[in-house]
């Protein structure tokens, strides 16, 4: 994902600027009958499928499904939704039980019931997506419905995070009648229990959402409708906001757009910053000759300047980062500076000439041309400038559309390949699991036998997080020694909207996503 500090998360407490004397984005206001409120973003959806998906199509699933926990607004831990509570009920973290709210239904008014929770998570490991959302459920055994109501998690080994896991949009509940068991569903529709009905929805341009009817959870929904808008790049996304074809633009805002809001160049508009737990990097695929060699990998390494890709490329709307823990969460560490320091040709050289390799080492760089935003290809551009200014390095870059992208990188296509990440929970552990063992959502295989078999079990015995620092810290070492994964940069959050428009300061919950039902038109001022 592309996504995810009170505490333990950076990426909600926003501080808000107006760029209109006088309207302040915390005004009081309520529910308004102007017609829904329209949200574009660049980031659309790459399946409707909770079983399908492990990146950003989960900003949809949010305010679609519902799962068993979720992060109301200031939660930095899940707390109840569609469970009236949860708890492990073992002093082993192995034993998990949530209990549902009484009357639940789906939107179309099928009973949602704990069967209906226990085949949604079934289904995600049955049909088990290569890169997808079951690598998350590593530690769970099996799941029992008991009764109506009353759903029991055992897991295989203990896990404090398991309740971070549950919360996660690739957990959310559908409909034994309307989801097979073992394929994924194709047909561009999708039926859940969350805040709104999808009402229609045309890939790759729009999605209508209409409050559902049936919902019981812990939103307090404060619109009636939203129209999600998905847009190519952020110049035509935010000249629809200035034309006031769209009210709020969420993910893909471009550095200069960002500069030219916060530089009151926009009469009627104003944008909510915040710090951010997105992060963006490079993979290295082991199965390419060059990219499978560490010299090679530590080479890079030392050429990158990441403060140079935040100031040239993202005018520093972003922040060098230099280990695959962000800023913000406990356990993070500066790794790849500590190691590394300062970018150096001279260094890079000489760890090539110890591994035997004098020639220019050839590097295919591959990018989605239309997910992260629209300084990308400027990134990957300056990445292939700083590599073959070192004169260690002839590099080519290749770029698709994010939907033929995953299935390249998935099918270990790509020799060095860029991603980006969100956080599916604000723990350091969704910064590493998720890239290691032989099932990661890379699709490329990271046994780190040490990570996965020693440091993050123990790390998921402590239900204090800031009990396992060590564990984390030595994890981020061993990510660094390997340089199989670059981190880059971490990203801040940016809400532009329409001056009529509040609530964008609550719109993101831990993983970044933004939660559309807290959007609203001022009623007053």
């Amino acid at each position: 994902m592309f996504n995810r500090n009170r505490g333990l998360r950076p990426a909600v407490v926003m501080a808000s600027v107006s760029l209109v004397a006088g309207c302040g984005v915390l005004s009081d206001g309520g529910s308004g009958d102007e017609g829904p409120i329209v949200v574009g973003t660049t980031s659309a959806p790459s399946t409707l499928d909770p079983a399908a998906s492990w990146d950003g199509s989960w900003e949809l699933f949010r305010n679609i499904y519902q799962t068993l926990l979720a992060y109301p607004n200031g939660a930095t831990t899940p707390q109840p939704d569609a469970a009236e509570s949860c708890r492990f009920t073992d002093t082993a973290n192995r034993v998990y039980r949530c209990r549902l709210r009484p009357g639940m239904k789906f939107a179309d008014g099928d009973t949602m019931d704990a069967r209906a929770v226990k085949y949604s998570i079934d289904r995600v490991r049955n049909i088990n997506v290569s890169g997808g959302p079951a690598g998350l459920l590593g530690s769970l055994d099996q799941v029992q419905a008991s009764g109506d109501r009353d759903v029991v998690f055992r897991l295989n080994k203990p896990d404090a995070t398991f309740p971070f896991v549950l919360a996660a949009p690739a957990m959310s509940i559908v409909d034994p009648d309307d989801y097979s068991a073992h394929t994924l569903r194709k047909d561009g529709k999708a039926f859940g229990s969350g805040p709104y009905a999808l009402r229609s929805y045309d890939e790759g341009k729009r999605a209508e959402l209409v409050k559902n009817s049936h919902y019981k959870g812990y939103a307090d929904r404060r619109n009636d409708a939203v129209t999600i808008r998905y847009f190519q790049d952020s110049t035509t996304m935010v000249k629809a906001l200035r034309d006031g074809r769209i009210d709020v633009t969420y993910r893909g805002l471009a550095a200069d757009d960002v500069i030219a809001l916060q530089g009151n160049a926009s009469k009627n508009l104003q944008i909510v910053e915040g710090s951010g737990a997105d992060i963006s990097y490079l993979v290295f695929n082991p199965k390419d000759p060059w990219a499978a060699r560490p010299a090679v990998r530590k080479a890079v390494a030392q050429v990158v300047d990441r403060a140079a890709i935040a100031h040239r490329v993202y005018k520093d709307t972003v922040d060098p980062l230099y280990s695959m823990v962000p800023k913000g969460l406990t356990g993070h560490t500066t790794g790849f500076f500590d190691d590394f320091g300062d970018p150096s040709a001279a260094k890079a050289r000489a760890v090539l000439a110890s591994a035997g390799i004098t020639q220019k080492v050839p590097l295919t760089l591959w990018y989605t041309t239309d997910r992260y935003g629209s300084e990308t290809a400027l990134e990957f551009a300056e990445l292939k400038r700083q590599l073959e200014d070192s004169g260690l390095f002839t590099v080519t870059l290749r770029g698709r559309p994010w939907k033929t992208y995953v299935v390249g990188y998935q099918k270990g296509e790509y020799p060095v390949f860029g991603r980006g990440w969100s956080p599916d929970f604000p723990d350091a552990d969704n910064f590493i699991a998720p890239f290691v063992g032989q099932q990661n959502a890379l699709g490329t295989p990271y046994p780190a036998p040490e990570i996965t078999k020693v440091l993050l079990p123990e790390s998921r015995r402590a239900g204090d997080r800031a009990a396992v620092v060590k564990e984390f810290q030595r994890a981020q070492q061993i990510m660094v020694d390997d340089a199989r994964l670059l981190p880059l940069w971490q990203g801040k959050q940016y809400v532009a909207a329409s001056d009529d428009i509040a609530g964008g300061e609550r719109a993101l919950d831990p993983s970044t996503i933004m939660t559309m039902w807290e959007l609203y038109r001022k009623t007053s001022w």
